[in-house]
């Protein structure tokens, strides 16, 4: 189950969560994804110049959010945001498993930050909240992270997920079965279910996946 605190409904009150959880199978690498990835990244490689992509409207509504709740997203970029230029630089994506990398694929074609997360770590309900001063964090590849002001979700051990990056805790990794991943759409955007359905045909191609419970939350 995931709920809005109070502050985090009044302060990104056109938040919708896309939720996606399923049974997959983790592989180190997956050519024929990557195939898929690297002409997605060509073509926006050769499509979008650095300042077009905070004026995508996934990214442009999630950077107004993080303004909204008092993080510079220039300094914290959401991780759509962070993809994107690393792509338009012709730099791609990072290779890291097949579940994450069509994963940052979907974000990248949408605009959206996409958080992911092995279920069996998670500790009891989700909430998502803003983070407080001095919150205990350690990001994938950031280490310790300031979340303060930051999106966040937390679980009965603590915070867990931002949509600038997801924990260490609760990372994906090579003995993940069951995987929640969860769009944040700060702008109630139209094309939120169009690009669940993408990531749901992904995992099926690419990951196995199986077993799937959909849910838009808001």
């Amino acid at each position: 189950m995931i709920s809005f605190s109070s502050s985090a409904k009044s302060t990104f009150p056109n938040l919708r969560l896309g939720c996606i959880e399923c049974t997959i199978e983790v592989q180190k690498d997956n050519t024929t994804l990557w195939e898929e990835i690297n002409l997605a990244t060509k073509e926006l490689e050769l499509k979008l110049d650095t300042p077009d992509i905070s004026t995508l409207p996934a990214i442009q509504s999630t950077r107004q959010a993080y303004k909204a709740a008092g993080k510079d997203p220039a300094r914290y970029r959401p991780a759509s945001e962070a993809l994107l230029r690393r792509v338009v630089k012709g730099k791609g994506l990072y290779q890291v498993n097949n579940v994450v990398d069509l994963l940052n694929l979907v974000s990248i074609r949408s605009g959206y930050s996409i958080c992911g997360y092995d279920v069996s770590l998670i500790q009891g309900d989700i909430e998502l909240g803003i983070g407080k001063e001095g919150e205990p964090y350690e990001g994938i590849g950031r280490g310790v992270l300031n979340i303060q002001n930051l999106p966040v979700f937390r679980d009965e051990v603590g915070a867990f997920g931002t949509p600038t990056s997801d924990s260490t805790r609760t990372m994906v990794r090579a003995s993940t079965t069951r995987f929640l991943m969860i769009f944040l759409d700060f702008g109630s955007h139209s094309h939120l279910e169009y690009s669940m359905a993408e990531a749901v045909d992904l995992l099926i191609n690419y990951a196995g996946g199986k077993d799937f419970k959909e849910q838009i939350i808001k």
